[in-house]
């Protein structure tokens, strides 16, 4: 789509009424019985349990997760003064690799936010940790500013033998988003990690995942479909408002993926064999979605493995487009020629309405906030044309008058796009 019409779509239409006591503050006592409200292929709507999922979802497809781990982001430190100032992990500087950064020891650098930053007139701030029958002092190091009120901190501790891993676990505490509007609690420690939760690296958890149970993933593999994971770092990112009224001036977040080679070929047998493939949350469609543009960058000869938000839109993609299985098998042989048995790479695409869909076919997701991107992706992936009342707007209409629960601990939604 001519990426001058996607640019100026207008952030106020993705809005609507969401009244606080809608949003759940909490997950239910069994995750796995929310509501789960299906838009079918056919338009019309439904509501179901989740646990029907299963039931709901295309017999022998596949099923892929986001099996990223939130880590205890934030750290508080308190002052000989008695301020408090706290520190929100972001991402990685030195080692910039996620599985590397929580196996260093000694040292480590990352890109934080501050709170409390004023109160930070000189270096190091201290916190004495327990960390099994040892004790250690974590150092905080403030150095250079970076983009988007950012700092580079440097955190130093004094064991060898403890990694980082360990001392985010013991020092920090799970951030749960903003707009619960409340205190971290030591059950989100345990409600705000899906239970396939594997790779540390997120500050945010892939809330669509939060539904599923053992038992849920035992009925739906009994129905011969494989679960499949993935692995994408949600960044605080992910919680920034549109501020610009049209989406043209909102520069996207950028967020670290990983893929195994077993899932390419997978991918890739799928789409020869037009098996669908259902996606859990918008953080495995991000990453599902980037492929094509990757494997299209790797055809031309270009390895820095990042996707570019525009590239989706217009002549915006400086390489030619080939087929969704030409660019997996890209992908693929790219991975088997350097013996890499997953990828890493980044991206900030923008899905929006325009968007041409290739690689997802059926999505669970939670309800979303007003005027977000999410909003936007959800809105591109019912109507694959932008329309003047699309559909999204007909679905969250229901699930407000029928008491469903919005937001990270709500509800949840199984979306197919209109039968062609």
């Amino acid at each position: 789509m001519n990426d001058k019409l996607v640019k100026e779509i207008k952030i106020l239409d993705f809005d609507y009424p969401l009244p606080d006591e809608r949003i759940a503050r909490h997950p239910l006592e069994k995750r796995d019985e929310c509501k789960l409200l299906v838009s079918h292929p056919d338009g019309k709507i439904s509501h179901k349990s989740f646990l029907h999922l299963p039931d709901l979802l295309p017999a022998d497809s596949i099923l892929v997760c986001n099996d990223t781990r939130v880590i205890n982001a934030r750290i508080a430190f308190r002052k000989e003064t008695g301020s408090r100032i706290e520190i929100f992990l972001l991402e990685p500087l030195s080692p910039a690799d996620y599985l590397l950064m929580f196996q260093a020891t000694g040292e480590c650098k990352w890109s934080c936010l501050v709170g409390n930053l004023k109160r930070w007139k000189e270096n190091p701030l201290r916190k004495d940790l327990e960390i099994g029958d040892k004790k250690v002092v974590l150092e905080a190091w403030r150095h250079e500013s970076r983009e988007g009120n950012a700092h580079t901190i440097e955190f130093r501790w004094n064991d060898p033998e403890i990694t980082f891993a360990s001392v985010v676990d013991a020092a920090g505490y799970i951030p749960i988003p903003p707009y619960l509007k409340r205190d971290s609690e030591s059950s989100d420690a345990e409600d705000y990690q899906t239970i396939y939760a594997r790779f540390k690296g997120s500050v945010a958890a892939p809330t669509a995942g939060l539904h599923f149970t053992p038992h849920l993933f035992d009925r739906i593999r009994e129905r011969g479909i494989e679960i499949l994971p993935l692995t994408l770092h949600v960044g605080a990112g992910t919680f920034q408002p549109v501020k610009s009224e049209e989406i043209g001036g909102h520069p996207m977040h950028t967020e670290t993926f990983s893929v195994t080679i077993d899932l390419i070929d997978k991918l890739i047998a799928a789409k020869k064999d037009g098996k669908e493939i259902t996606a859990v949350g918008t953080t495995s469609v991000r990453t599902l979605e980037s492929l094509p543009y990757l494997g299209a960058a790797l055809e031309a000869g270009d390895e820095s493995l990042t996707v570019k938000q525009w590239w989706p839109y217009g002549d915006n993609c400086p390489f030619p487009l080939s087929s969704t299985i030409e660019a997996l098998e890209a992908i693929r042989d790219f991975m088997k020629e350097r013996n890499l048995p997953s990828l890493t790479g980044a991206t900030s695409i923008m899905i929006a309405p325009g968007f041409e869909w290739r690689i997802t076919d059926v999505m669970v997701t939670n309800f979303h906030q007003p005027q977000s991107t999410l909003l936007l992706l959800v809105s591109s992936f019912l109507d694959r044309e932008p329309k003047e009342s699309p559909r999204w707007k007909a679905l969250y209409e229901q699930a407000l008058k029928l008491d469903y629960r919005f937001l990270s601990y709500g509800d949840a939604c199984l979306l197919f796009p209109l039968a062609r």
